[in-house]
């Protein structure tokens, strides 16, 4: 690996647009771009951007070859026609759809041991890059119900068989160690921080294989004893400081229908969660004084699933009173258009959807690929097709890893957006990390999304109306070459950009009266 002179400089710029931020340290590994390091007396920042007013646009632009939220200023001219070589971009006049929710990423197990492998100084920049305002200003957080594969073993709240009346069930020391000390220092940076809790497993005794693995359902006779695990688990966090704002019904219910499982799962079919959301998880939040504004997201798998899923839960009245949400991942979106979304919010057009887990490297042989573009490219793509598809909010899975992708008790090692590099005292933002940040500090919660269709096949595009009065268009570039486009609102009129080959550009200018 090779330094890359440092843009100190770059730091002691005034831009006019707003004031300078800290530039990115960028270090080069074996990938096409870099990763941006941070440690105890470094870490770059989000740009303060002042909103413009008038004709005057601001340009943030992160790119393959090295712009991390890189600043410019423009103008709007008059309507102009691009000439054939020039993309046209027309900003939608339509009506707005959904509004944003939020971006956010997982408080897993591998997460709180990876941070707590740094320095408190280094811990505190990290939590800072994603929950602080000058960082990207996460607003949504995924907590696990106990362990996950990314854990260091496998664990329930009660490993005690035949505890039916749960006496025994207690937060463990992944909780007090790994989960809460840093979802506490992320609810300082981020008041406003929204949670949700998805469970793997139930304890292994309640299932019918035995096992936090492979192919096990819940035993019928504990449909009831496990929505009560579900509130011992919101009990128990409130006490500790931390309010759980939604829960899921369970973390891809597919995976344990596969009998070569080799992390924690449980099966569900969409039959089983209806009766258990209508008969016991449903009655039993709603019924709980302290709980009963608790939202239930349903689903938690992949979209390939809708809407037949959906539509199982939903057409039961007596269930669907009990559904707040859809949660999606994006594992298998290869297999599944992004029209299904669209499908699924048509038939049921008062139930949002929103997008609950995504990660990088879980089916190819290189897990962590430090610089690499491609993954900001595919992450920035599926965020795009999301949101011009009626998803309010994206949340990434592990918001940190160590440099082989773990630790994950059963191999399965991943990517993420921040990589820690223990030894060094030192983690890595990775182009994914600003890929992310495009989205969760230019289109903030309670952006009005418009739809948009892609403007060629090699730049796709969204834009959304913010509460503050100000129009974002967010553009990915998936060519090899930079592109000249035009960009027209037929009530501002039209500013000419050159979009860097490989690159993610967001436009951002006052909407008009």
């Amino acid at each position: 690996m090779s330094r890359v002179p440092l843009l100190w400089a770059a730091a002691l710029l005034a831009l006019s647009a707003g004031a300078a931020a800290l530039p990115c340290s960028p270090l080069t590994f074996d990938e096409d771009s870099v990763v941006c390091v941070c440690n105890a007396t470094y870490c770059d920042t989000f740009p303060e951007l002042t909103p413009p007013s008038g004709a005057d646009v601001l340009v943030v632009t992160s790119s393959r070859g090295g712009d991390r939220f890189a600043v410019t200023s423009a103008q709007f001219g008059p309507e102009a026609c691009p000439p054939e070589w020039v993309t046209g971009v027309r900003v939608p006049q339509a009506e707005t759809r959904q509004q944003v929710s939020g971006f956010g990423g997982a408080f897993t197990d591998a997460a709180g041991v990876n941070i707590n492998s740094l320095s408190p100084e280094v811990q505190d920049q990290l939590l800072r890059a994603y929950f602080a305002e000058e960082g990207i200003r996460y607003k949504l957080g995924r907590v696990p119900i106990a362990g996950t594969d990314f854990s260091e073993r496998p664990y329930s709240y009660d490993d005690n068989p035949g505890d039916e009346s749960l006496e025994q069930f207690a937060l463990t020391e992944e909780d007090f160690l790994l989960k809460i000390p840093h979802i506490l220092a992320a609810r300082e940076l981020a008041p406003d921080l929204q949670l949700f809790g998805s469970a793997w497993s139930a304890p292994a005794w309640m299932k019918t294989n035995n096992d936090f693995i492979g192919m096990g359902f819940l035993k019928t006779e504990y449909y009831q004893l496990w929505a009560d695990y579900i509130v011992r688990f919101l009990e128990e966090y409130v006490a500790n400081g931390i309010p759980i704002q939604a829960i899921t019904t369970q973390n891809e219910p597919t995976n344990g229908l596969d009998s070569y499982g080799f992390w924690n799962t449980m099966a569900w079919t969409p039959e089983m969660q209806r009766d258990w959301v209508r008969d016991n998880l449903g009655p039993t939040i709603r019924g709980n004084a302290n709980f009963s504004d608790t939202k239930i997201i349903i689903l938690d798998d992949q979209r390939i699933l809708l809407p037949e899923w959906v539509n199982t839960i939903l057409d039961d009245a007596d269930a669907a009173q009990y559904v707040d949400a859809i949660g999606v991942h994006w594992y298998r979106d290869g297999d599944a258009p992004a029209s299904l979304l669209t499908d699924t919010h048509n038939l049921h057009p008062n139930v949002p959807l929103i997008a609950t887990e995504a990660c990088e490297g879980s089916m190819v042989e290189k897990k962590v690929a430090l610089g690499a573009w491609s993954r900001a490219d595919t992450y920035a793509a599926d965020i795009m097709d999301d949101l011009n598809n009626w998803v309010t909010g994206w949340v990434d899975w592990n918001i940190a890893l160590d440099m082989t992708g773990g630790p994950n008790w059963a191999g399965n090692k991943v990517d993420s957006p921040i990589i820690i590099d223990a030894h060094g005292d030192q983690f890595f933002k990775q182009p994914m990390y600003y890929a992310l940040g495009h989205f969760s500090v230019l289109l903030p919660h309670g952006t009005d999304i418009v739809a948009m269709e892609d403007p060629s096949d090699s730049l796709k595009g969204v834009v959304g109306l913010r509460a503050d009065g100000q129009t974002v268009v967010t553009l990915l570039n998936r060519a090899e070459e930079a592109q000249q486009v035009v960009v027209t609102d037929a009530t501002r009129g039209s500013v000419s950009l050159t979009l860097p080959a490989r690159s993610l550009t967001s436009v951002l200018y006052a909407t008009a009266d």
